[in-house]
């Protein structure tokens, strides 16, 4: 699968149209068509606005490993408990 391939199937996981993606992204729904059909390479600097919006994986986006979407910690409390070793 392709990267332009992947931004599709995040496209299309959240059921958002071309234009409605590429809105939260900053660019119009040309460039996002573009990338999806690989006429575009999909800059560093758009993959990471991809991955911080949409809560994708660098690594599923950029290069197919993994999962598609990082995992987050379900609530602040749990992200504390994490960073001072508390259970």
């Amino acid at each position: 699968m392709t990267q332009g391939e992947r931004v599709k199937e995040i496209r299309k996981n959240f059921g958002m149209t071309l234009e409605k993606f590429g809105e939260k992204l900053g660019v119009g729904k040309t460039a996002i068509s573009k990338i999806e059909r690989n006429e575009n390479t999909l800059t560093d600097q758009m993959a990471k606005a991809i991955c911080h919006e949409y809560n994708v994986n660098y690594d599923w986006l950029i290069c197919g490993e993994g999962e598609m979407f990082s995992v987050l910690p379900q609530t602040v409390l749990d992200e504390l408990c994490k960073q001072y070793n508390c259970d």
